[in-house]
Protein backbone atom coordinates (compact mmCIF):
# COMPACT_ATOMS: atom_id res chain seq x y z
CA UNK A 1 0.00 0.00 0.00
CA UNK A 2 1.49 3.43 -0.96
CA UNK A 3 0.96 6.90 -1.81
CA UNK A 4 3.31 7.26 -4.25
CA UNK A 5 1.07 5.04 -7.32
CA UNK A 6 -2.19 6.91 -7.21
CA UNK A 7 -3.24 7.92 -10.52
CA UNK A 8 -3.94 4.61 -12.72
CA UNK A 9 -4.14 4.22 -16.60
CA UNK A 10 -7.11 6.74 -17.00
CA UNK A 11 -4.88 9.19 -15.18
CA UNK A 12 -7.10 12.53 -15.74
CA UNK A 13 -8.98 11.95 -19.08
CA UNK A 14 -12.11 14.20 -19.79
CA UNK A 15 -14.00 16.06 -17.55
CA UNK A 16 -16.74 14.29 -15.67
CA UNK A 17 -20.30 14.44 -16.96
CA UNK A 18 -23.04 16.05 -15.31
CA UNK A 19 -25.92 13.64 -13.98
CA UNK A 20 -26.92 11.87 -10.97
CA UNK A 21 -28.44 8.33 -9.89
CA UNK A 22 -32.33 7.45 -9.65
CA UNK A 23 -33.05 8.23 -6.00
CA UNK A 24 -36.55 9.27 -4.12
CA UNK A 25 -39.28 12.26 -3.85
CA UNK A 26 -37.65 15.05 -1.16
CA UNK A 27 -34.68 12.49 0.45
CA UNK A 28 -33.06 12.79 -2.97
CA UNK A 29 -30.91 14.80 -5.60
CA UNK A 30 -32.69 16.25 -8.37
CA UNK A 31 -32.98 13.39 -11.00
CA UNK A 32 -33.32 13.05 -15.11
CA UNK A 33 -35.97 10.17 -13.81
CA UNK A 34 -37.47 10.10 -10.19
CA UNK A 35 -39.48 7.29 -8.56
CA UNK A 36 -41.25 7.65 -4.82
CA UNK A 37 -40.42 5.88 -1.72
CA UNK A 38 -43.01 3.07 -1.31
CA UNK A 39 -43.50 2.22 2.13
CA UNK A 40 -46.09 -0.61 1.22
CA UNK A 41 -44.65 -3.77 2.76
CA UNK A 42 -43.01 -6.57 0.44
CA UNK A 43 -43.60 -10.25 0.35
CA UNK A 44 -39.81 -11.19 0.33
CA UNK A 45 -37.85 -9.50 2.94
CA UNK A 46 -34.12 -8.52 1.63
CA UNK A 47 -31.66 -10.97 4.02
CA UNK A 48 -29.25 -9.02 4.94
CA UNK A 49 -25.47 -10.18 6.01
CA UNK A 50 -23.32 -7.63 8.04
CA UNK A 51 -20.07 -7.47 8.39
CA UNK A 52 -17.60 -5.15 10.62
CA UNK A 53 -18.76 -4.92 14.24
CA UNK A 54 -17.58 -1.52 14.97
CA UNK A 55 -19.83 0.72 12.24
CA UNK A 56 -21.47 -1.88 11.22
CA UNK A 57 -23.47 -2.02 14.33
CA UNK A 58 -24.79 1.33 13.88
CA UNK A 59 -27.62 0.65 11.36
CA UNK A 60 -30.93 -0.24 12.04
CA UNK A 61 -31.40 -3.35 9.21
CA UNK A 62 -33.73 -5.50 12.11
CA UNK A 63 -35.89 -2.37 12.39
CA UNK A 64 -37.33 -2.04 8.60
CA UNK A 65 -40.09 -3.70 7.70
CA UNK A 66 -38.86 -5.19 4.47
CA UNK A 67 -35.35 -6.45 5.63
CA UNK A 68 -33.99 -9.28 8.30
CA UNK A 69 -30.03 -9.83 9.92
CA UNK A 70 -29.57 -12.80 8.65
CA UNK A 71 -25.64 -13.17 8.97
CA UNK A 72 -23.53 -11.27 10.83
CA UNK A 73 -19.23 -11.25 10.91
CA UNK A 74 -16.08 -9.61 11.90
CA UNK A 75 -12.62 -11.08 12.85
CA UNK A 76 -12.60 -10.03 16.62
CA UNK A 77 -14.89 -12.22 18.62
CA UNK A 78 -16.34 -9.95 21.00
CA UNK A 79 -16.96 -7.58 17.96
CA UNK A 80 -19.06 -10.57 16.30
CA UNK A 81 -21.11 -11.20 19.04
CA UNK A 82 -21.85 -7.42 19.69
CA UNK A 83 -23.41 -7.62 15.84
CA UNK A 84 -25.12 -10.44 16.68
CA UNK A 85 -26.70 -8.79 20.31
CA UNK A 86 -27.46 -5.77 18.37
CA UNK A 87 -29.50 -7.77 15.57
CA UNK A 88 -30.70 -10.12 17.24
CA UNK A 89 -29.02 -12.61 14.74
CA UNK A 90 -28.39 -16.56 15.94
CA UNK A 91 -25.84 -16.86 13.04
CA UNK A 92 -22.49 -15.64 12.65
CA UNK A 93 -19.02 -16.12 10.31
CA UNK A 94 -15.42 -15.55 10.87
CA UNK A 95 -14.86 -13.58 7.68
CA UNK A 96 -16.63 -11.70 4.91
CA UNK A 97 -14.79 -14.58 2.75
CA UNK A 98 -17.63 -17.24 4.46
CA UNK A 99 -20.47 -15.27 4.97
CA UNK A 100 -20.44 -14.56 1.50
CA UNK A 101 -20.92 -18.62 0.84
CA UNK A 102 -23.96 -18.50 2.67
CA UNK A 103 -26.82 -18.75 -0.36
CA UNK A 104 -29.49 -16.80 2.18
CA UNK A 105 -27.54 -13.93 2.24
CA UNK A 106 -28.95 -11.29 -0.46
CA UNK A 107 -26.88 -8.18 0.21
CA UNK A 108 -24.15 -7.58 2.28
CA UNK A 109 -23.30 -4.35 4.60
CA UNK A 110 -19.17 -3.85 4.31
CA UNK A 111 -18.48 -2.30 7.45
CA UNK A 112 -15.07 -3.06 7.50
CA UNK A 113 -11.63 -0.74 7.12
CA UNK A 114 -10.83 2.06 4.24
CA UNK A 115 -8.63 -0.03 2.35
CA UNK A 116 -10.42 -3.13 2.38
CA UNK A 117 -13.81 -1.72 0.97
CA UNK A 118 -13.12 -2.33 -2.90
CA UNK A 119 -11.34 -5.96 -2.49
CA UNK A 120 -14.79 -6.76 -0.13
CA UNK A 121 -17.40 -5.16 -2.11
CA UNK A 122 -15.61 -6.74 -5.42
CA UNK A 123 -15.98 -10.21 -3.48
CA UNK A 124 -19.27 -9.70 -2.55
CA UNK A 125 -20.57 -9.10 -6.38
CA UNK A 126 -18.38 -12.09 -7.58
CA UNK A 127 -20.35 -14.20 -5.00
CA UNK A 128 -23.24 -12.57 -6.46
CA UNK A 129 -24.30 -10.34 -3.57
CA UNK A 130 -25.53 -6.71 -3.57
CA UNK A 131 -23.30 -4.34 -1.61
CA UNK A 132 -23.56 -1.25 0.96
CA UNK A 133 -20.02 -0.02 1.71
CA UNK A 134 -18.78 2.44 4.28
CA UNK A 135 -16.98 5.16 3.07
CA UNK A 136 -14.63 5.95 1.03
CA UNK A 137 -16.19 4.09 -1.94
CA UNK A 138 -12.05 3.68 -2.79
CA UNK A 139 -8.66 5.17 -2.42
CA UNK A 140 -6.75 4.94 -4.95
CA UNK A 141 -8.11 5.26 -9.19
CA UNK A 142 -7.01 2.09 -9.52
CA UNK A 143 -9.69 0.91 -7.00
CA UNK A 144 -12.04 2.85 -8.20
CA UNK A 145 -11.91 1.47 -11.75
CA UNK A 146 -11.63 -1.84 -10.15
CA UNK A 147 -15.30 -1.12 -8.47
CA UNK A 148 -16.46 0.41 -11.36
CA UNK A 149 -15.75 -1.88 -14.21
CA UNK A 150 -17.08 -4.83 -11.64
CA UNK A 151 -20.33 -3.37 -10.60
CA UNK A 152 -20.99 -2.73 -14.52
CA UNK A 153 -19.82 -6.19 -15.39
CA UNK A 154 -22.06 -8.01 -12.13
CA UNK A 155 -25.32 -5.49 -12.59
CA UNK A 156 -25.58 -5.51 -8.93
CA UNK A 157 -26.71 -3.01 -6.88
CA UNK A 158 -24.23 -0.68 -5.02
CA UNK A 159 -24.72 2.25 -2.62
CA UNK A 160 -22.34 4.04 -0.69
CA UNK A 161 -23.47 5.02 2.99
CA UNK A 162 -22.84 8.63 2.89
CA UNK A 163 -24.18 9.82 6.67
CA UNK A 164 -23.43 13.69 5.53
CA UNK A 165 -26.52 13.07 2.59
CA UNK A 166 -29.07 12.71 5.14
CA UNK A 167 -28.07 15.23 7.88
CA UNK A 168 -31.19 16.97 8.39
CA UNK A 169 -30.17 20.41 7.30
CA UNK A 170 -28.89 18.43 3.37
CA UNK A 171 -32.46 17.51 3.48
CA UNK A 172 -33.64 20.60 4.10
CA UNK A 173 -31.53 21.86 1.44
CA UNK A 174 -32.52 19.48 -1.03
CA UNK A 175 -36.25 20.98 -0.71
CA UNK A 176 -34.77 24.35 -1.08
CA UNK A 177 -33.28 23.15 -4.25
CA UNK A 178 -36.11 21.76 -5.71
CA UNK A 179 -38.71 24.51 -4.95
CA UNK A 180 -35.90 26.73 -6.67
CA UNK A 181 -35.33 29.16 -3.46
CA UNK A 182 -31.65 29.17 -3.78
CA UNK A 183 -31.95 30.46 -6.84
CA UNK A 184 -28.41 30.08 -8.84
CA UNK A 185 -26.22 28.48 -5.80
CA UNK A 186 -22.78 29.57 -7.04
CA UNK A 187 -20.31 28.82 -4.10
CA UNK A 188 -20.50 26.06 -1.54
CA UNK A 189 -18.16 25.29 1.33
CA UNK A 190 -17.89 22.17 3.66
CA UNK A 191 -15.85 20.91 6.30
CA UNK A 192 -14.79 18.03 8.07
CA UNK A 193 -13.13 18.49 11.19
CA UNK A 194 -12.15 16.29 13.58
CA UNK A 195 -9.13 16.76 15.76
CA UNK A 196 -7.50 14.37 17.80
CA UNK A 197 -7.61 11.18 15.56
CA UNK A 198 -3.74 10.46 15.98
CA UNK A 199 -4.57 9.67 19.46
CA UNK A 200 -7.86 7.87 19.33
CA UNK A 201 -7.88 6.19 16.24
CA UNK A 202 -5.21 5.27 14.71
CA UNK A 203 -3.64 2.46 17.13
CA UNK A 204 -5.65 -0.38 18.38
CA UNK A 205 -6.32 -1.99 21.52
CA UNK A 206 -2.95 -3.74 21.47
CA UNK A 207 -0.83 -0.28 20.19
CA UNK A 208 -1.01 -1.86 16.87
CA UNK A 209 -1.47 0.91 14.27
CA UNK A 210 -5.02 0.81 12.32
CA UNK A 211 -5.64 1.31 8.72
CA UNK A 212 -5.91 5.12 10.01
CA UNK A 213 -2.96 6.34 10.20
CA UNK A 214 -1.44 8.64 8.28
CA UNK A 215 -4.66 8.13 6.19
CA UNK A 216 -4.69 11.23 3.48
CA UNK A 217 -6.95 13.49 4.21
CA UNK A 218 -8.69 14.05 0.73
CA UNK A 219 -8.74 10.73 0.74
CA UNK A 220 -11.69 10.79 3.44
CA UNK A 221 -13.61 13.61 1.52
CA UNK A 222 -17.13 12.08 1.04
CA UNK A 223 -17.95 13.63 4.36
CA UNK A 224 -17.98 17.49 2.49
CA UNK A 225 -18.18 16.09 -1.23
CA UNK A 226 -21.99 15.16 -0.68
CA UNK A 227 -22.70 18.24 0.30
CA UNK A 228 -23.19 19.87 -3.07
CA UNK A 229 -22.84 16.43 -5.23
CA UNK A 230 -25.68 15.39 -3.54
CA UNK A 231 -27.38 18.23 -3.82
CA UNK A 232 -27.56 19.41 -7.90
CA UNK A 233 -25.85 16.57 -9.06
CA UNK A 234 -22.98 18.67 -10.14
CA UNK A 235 -19.77 17.18 -10.98
CA UNK A 236 -16.27 17.91 -9.77
CA UNK A 237 -14.26 18.72 -12.85
CA UNK A 238 -10.93 20.49 -11.63
CA UNK A 239 -9.35 20.94 -8.47
CA UNK A 240 -6.13 22.60 -6.58
CA UNK A 241 -5.63 21.56 -3.31
CA UNK A 242 -2.83 23.02 -0.42
CA UNK A 243 -1.78 20.38 2.84
CA UNK A 244 -0.51 21.49 5.86
CA UNK A 245 2.25 18.99 7.50
CA UNK A 246 4.51 19.58 10.33
CA UNK A 247 7.69 17.74 11.68
CA UNK A 248 6.12 15.24 14.04
CA UNK A 249 7.87 11.81 14.02
CA UNK A 250 4.04 10.25 14.09
CA UNK A 251 2.97 10.22 11.22
CA UNK A 252 6.35 9.45 9.78
CA UNK A 253 6.60 5.90 7.91
CA UNK A 254 2.65 5.65 7.29
CA UNK A 255 1.90 3.16 4.21
CA UNK A 256 0.51 5.92 2.43
CA UNK A 257 3.27 7.91 2.26
CA UNK A 258 1.35 10.83 3.40
CA UNK A 259 2.65 14.06 5.43
CA UNK A 260 -0.12 16.20 5.70
CA UNK A 261 -2.63 16.85 8.34
CA UNK A 262 -4.67 18.56 7.21
CA UNK A 263 -6.00 19.59 2.87
CA UNK A 264 -7.83 22.02 1.87
CA UNK A 265 -9.25 22.37 -1.82
CA UNK A 266 -10.74 24.63 -4.63
CA UNK A 267 -12.71 22.64 -6.72
CA UNK A 268 -14.52 23.52 -10.16
CA UNK A 269 -17.35 22.14 -11.13
CA UNK A 270 -18.82 20.93 -14.81
CA UNK A 271 -21.29 24.33 -13.74
CA UNK A 272 -18.14 26.64 -13.32
CA UNK A 273 -18.94 26.64 -9.71
CA UNK A 274 -16.51 27.31 -7.11
CA UNK A 275 -16.59 24.66 -4.13
CA UNK A 276 -14.02 24.72 -1.05
CA UNK A 277 -13.79 21.21 0.99
CA UNK A 278 -11.43 21.41 3.94
CA UNK A 279 -10.71 17.82 5.52
CA UNK A 280 -8.71 18.41 9.03
CA UNK A 281 -6.94 15.93 11.08
CA UNK A 282 -5.09 18.27 13.33
CA UNK A 283 -5.92 21.50 14.64
CA UNK A 284 -7.68 24.07 17.49
CA UNK A 285 -11.24 23.27 16.94
CA UNK A 286 -14.37 21.89 17.40
CA UNK A 287 -15.28 18.67 15.20
CA UNK A 288 -18.16 18.83 12.73
CA UNK A 289 -18.98 17.66 8.72
CA UNK A 290 -20.93 20.79 7.90
CA UNK A 291 -21.91 22.81 4.73
CA UNK A 292 -23.65 26.14 3.57
CA UNK A 293 -24.60 26.79 0.43
CA UNK A 294 -24.53 30.82 -1.46
CA UNK A 295 -27.24 31.78 -3.50
CA UNK A 296 -28.11 34.50 -5.85
CA UNK A 297 -31.33 34.50 -3.87
CA UNK A 298 -30.73 32.68 -0.59
CA UNK A 299 -27.91 30.74 1.26
CA UNK A 300 -28.51 28.38 3.46
CA UNK A 301 -25.73 27.77 6.69
CA UNK A 302 -26.04 24.32 8.30
CA UNK A 303 -24.99 24.38 12.50
CA UNK A 304 -21.02 25.13 13.18
CA UNK A 305 -19.12 24.20 15.62
CA UNK A 306 -19.51 27.83 17.31
CA UNK A 307 -22.94 27.27 18.23
CA UNK A 308 -24.13 29.22 15.07
CA UNK A 309 -27.02 28.23 12.96
CA UNK A 310 -29.08 26.65 11.09
CA UNK A 311 -29.34 29.85 9.56
CA UNK A 312 -31.01 31.14 6.29
CA UNK A 313 -29.98 34.55 4.86
CA UNK A 314 -32.46 35.85 1.86
CA UNK A 315 -31.58 39.02 -0.65
CA UNK A 316 -33.78 41.88 -0.54
CA UNK A 317 -32.38 43.86 -3.29
CA UNK A 318 -32.41 46.71 -1.09
CA UNK A 319 -29.35 48.96 -0.95
CA UNK A 320 -28.16 50.21 2.49
CA UNK A 321 -25.03 51.19 4.50
CA UNK A 322 -22.59 50.05 6.29
CA UNK A 323 -21.03 51.56 8.83
CA UNK A 324 -18.34 53.43 6.88
CA UNK A 325 -20.91 54.77 4.38
CA UNK A 326 -20.13 52.54 1.75
CA UNK A 327 -23.77 51.21 -0.01
CA UNK A 328 -24.12 47.37 0.43
CA UNK A 329 -26.99 45.16 -0.32
CA UNK A 330 -29.32 44.09 2.90
CA UNK A 331 -29.80 40.54 3.45
CA UNK A 332 -32.52 38.95 6.07
CA UNK A 333 -31.26 36.41 8.81
CA UNK A 334 -33.21 34.14 10.04
CA UNK A 335 -33.34 30.97 12.34
CA UNK A 336 -33.98 27.94 10.68
CA UNK A 337 -36.15 25.52 12.83
CA UNK A 338 -35.29 21.95 11.55
CA UNK A 339 -38.09 19.94 10.73
CA UNK A 340 -38.05 16.24 11.99
CA UNK A 341 -37.56 14.40 8.30
CA UNK A 342 -38.07 11.33 10.52
CA UNK A 343 -41.45 10.95 9.49
CA UNK A 344 -40.51 9.71 5.80
CA UNK A 345 -39.50 6.39 7.52
CA UNK A 346 -41.35 3.32 8.64
CA UNK A 347 -42.49 4.32 11.90
CA UNK A 348 -40.44 1.30 13.65
CA UNK A 349 -37.20 3.24 11.84
CA UNK A 350 -37.97 6.59 13.27
CA UNK A 351 -35.02 6.46 16.40
CA UNK A 352 -31.75 8.72 16.80
CA UNK A 353 -28.91 7.48 15.60
CA UNK A 354 -25.33 8.88 15.36
CA UNK A 355 -24.22 11.50 12.48
CA UNK A 356 -27.35 13.61 13.12
CA UNK A 357 -29.42 10.65 12.29
CA UNK A 358 -28.63 9.82 8.96
CA UNK A 359 -28.21 5.93 9.87
CA UNK A 360 -32.21 4.91 9.46
CA UNK A 361 -32.38 6.89 6.15
CA UNK A 362 -29.66 4.77 4.73
CA UNK A 363 -30.83 1.90 6.15
CA UNK A 364 -33.85 2.21 4.49
CA UNK A 365 -32.29 3.36 1.28
CA UNK A 366 -30.84 0.50 0.56
CA UNK A 367 -33.35 -2.25 1.76
CA UNK A 368 -36.39 0.28 -0.38
CA UNK A 369 -33.91 -0.01 -3.53
CA UNK A 370 -33.64 -3.75 -3.54
CA UNK A 371 -37.50 -3.93 -2.41
CA UNK A 372 -38.34 -1.80 -5.65
CA UNK A 373 -35.88 -2.68 -8.27
CA UNK A 374 -34.56 0.76 -8.43
CA UNK A 375 -31.07 2.90 -8.34
CA UNK A 376 -29.89 4.03 -4.53
CA UNK A 377 -29.55 7.55 -3.85
CA UNK A 378 -25.89 7.26 -3.63
CA UNK A 379 -24.92 4.56 -6.23
CA UNK A 380 -21.86 4.26 -7.90
CA UNK A 381 -21.78 6.82 -9.83
CA UNK A 382 -22.74 8.93 -7.18
CA UNK A 383 -20.36 7.29 -4.76
CA UNK A 384 -17.30 7.67 -6.99
CA UNK A 385 -18.34 11.39 -7.81
CA UNK A 386 -18.25 12.03 -4.03
CA UNK A 387 -14.98 10.45 -3.64
CA UNK A 388 -12.57 10.59 -6.81
CA UNK A 389 -12.37 14.17 -6.41
CA UNK A 390 -10.88 13.58 -3.15
CA UNK A 391 -8.04 11.21 -4.51
CA UNK A 392 -7.26 13.83 -7.11
CA UNK A 393 -6.96 16.62 -4.32
CA UNK A 394 -4.24 14.88 -2.10
CA UNK A 395 -2.28 14.35 -5.51
CA UNK A 396 -2.96 17.87 -6.30
CA UNK A 397 -1.28 18.88 -2.59
CA UNK A 398 1.35 16.14 -2.83
CA UNK A 399 2.58 18.81 -6.56
CA UNK A 400 2.38 21.83 -3.81
CA UNK A 401 -1.11 22.94 -5.64
CA UNK A 402 -1.33 22.14 -9.05
CA UNK A 403 -4.59 22.69 -10.92
CA UNK A 404 -5.63 18.92 -11.59
CA UNK A 405 -8.32 17.74 -14.12
CA UNK A 406 -10.41 14.97 -11.93
CA UNK A 407 -11.88 12.23 -14.39
CA UNK A 408 -15.95 10.95 -13.96
CA UNK A 409 -17.58 7.87 -13.73
CA UNK A 410 -21.00 8.79 -15.10
CA UNK A 411 -22.60 6.59 -17.43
Amino acid sequence: MSGKSILSRREFLGAAVAGAALAPSLLAAPQSETREISMSKSSAKIRMGIVGGGFGSAFYWHLDPDCIVEAVSDLKDDRRKHLMDVYKCSKSYHSLEELIKDPNVDAVAVFTGAPDHVRHAVACFKAGKHVISAVPACYSMEQAEELFDTQKRTGLTYMMAETSYYHPAMISARQFYKEGKFGDIYYTEAEYLHAGMEYSLWTDEKGNHTWRWGFPPMHYPTHCTAFLVGLTGERLTEVTCIGYSDDDPIIKGNPYGNKFWNETALFKTDRGNAFRVSVNWRGAFGGCERAQWYGSKMSFFEPDPNGVGPVIRRSTHKMGQDTAGFAREEATFEKYEMPDWRTELPEAMRVGGGHEGAEPFLTHEFVDALVHDRKPAVDIHEALAYTVPGIVAHASAEKGGKQMKVPGFDR
